[in-house]
């Protein structure tokens, strides 16, 4: 709350304190909100600001617009890590002052988008496991959002960097589980409760947490359900990373090469079309190794 716009207006309306509190309150009270921000009542700070020509939200406007930059930020970054740019995200997570969160939700997807990047870009452990425990231990305890089973995901893909896929398959059970879970409830295409692009990662990410393990067929099925729920729901991020994971499923499964072209073609363009600059080189790494018949396990979509 901006109290300092509220002594301000007073002070410019030449109104002391004696006179501002007449009929609402003490002037102790005012005195107490003025100089150690102990917010008055609902009705006594109604009042105090109709006396000087403002209202509760004229002092709240500062905070709200704070809080809509945040959540500007963090949905911005959250496209950027859907499409694999990773340096992007760091630049516009790192620019959010982590104490200026407030709101739970918007603290919880910090941490999420955080601990991901930190998972993705090989930091430590510790590191990337302290922004997920946020989530998991305190903000969504109950595990009752689709944030745990980001987080899952995340905790997930720091055991797969460490090698220690035996913990990485506790995880991707259970959003595997999770996955279809959801896709089995009865939801209309504009449904809000549904939070496609998070599915998504979800979808995208076990997919290839599968690929690693060689259950390709297990993989395949789960970029098919990913790929129609772009269709369905026109979210578009995730589609060139899709068809790279699964041109490179096909290259394992030592496909026609006819298939294996056309995967990677439509890899192409749907990049092109999301202006993802970044799996349109790592097509070019890929069409490499195919040619040459090189592993691909190392080539993160």
């Amino acid at each position: 709350m901006n109290i300092k716009k509220f002594v301000d207006r007073r002070k410019e309306l030449r109104i002391s304190q004696v006179k501002m509190c007449e009929g609402i309150c003490t002037q102790s009270t005012l005195s107490k909100f003025e100089s150690s921000g102990r917010v008055p009542s609902l009705v006594i700070l109604t009042q105090l600001c109709t006396r000087i020509g403002l209202t509760i939200d004229d002092l709240n406007s500062d905070e709200i617009s704070s809080t809509n930059q945040i959540q500007k930020q963090l949905d911005t970054a959250e496209r950027q890590l859907a499409m694999g740019d990773y340096q992007t995200v760091l630049q516009t997570i790192s620019a959010i002052d982590e104490e200026q969160i407030s709101p739970i939700p918007l603290r919880i997807q910090f941490y999420y988008l955080r601990g991901m990047l930190n998972a993705l870009i090989n930091r430590a452990p510790e590191v990337v496991l302290y922004d997920f425990s946020q989530i998991l231990n305190d903000l969504d305890e109950r595990h009752d959002t689709i944030f745990s089973q980001l987080a899952y995901v995340g905790s997930g893909l720091t055991y797969i960097r460490k090698q220690q896929f035996e913990r990485a398959q506790f995880y991707f059970c259970k959003v595997n589980d999770f996955i279809k879970t959801q896709l089995e409830k009865p939801q209309s295409d504009d449904d809000p409760r549904r939070d496609d692009l998070r599915l998504l990662t979800l979808i995208f990410y076990t997919a290839y947490y599968y690929a690693l393990q060689d259950q390709l067929k297990t993989s395949d099925e789960l970029i098919d359900t990913g790929m129609n729920l772009c269709s369905i729901k026109h979210v578009t991020y995730y589609l060139p990373r899709l068809k790279f994971l699964a041109a490179e499923n096909a290259i394992r499964e030592k496909k026609e090469k006819d298939h294996v072209e056309g995967l990677m073609i439509e890899a192409r363009v749907f990049a092109h079309l999301n202006k993802n600059q970044i799996i349109t080189v790592k097509l070019a790494a890929l069409r490499n190794r195919y040619a040459k018949g090189l592993d691909l396990k190392d080539l993160l979509p």
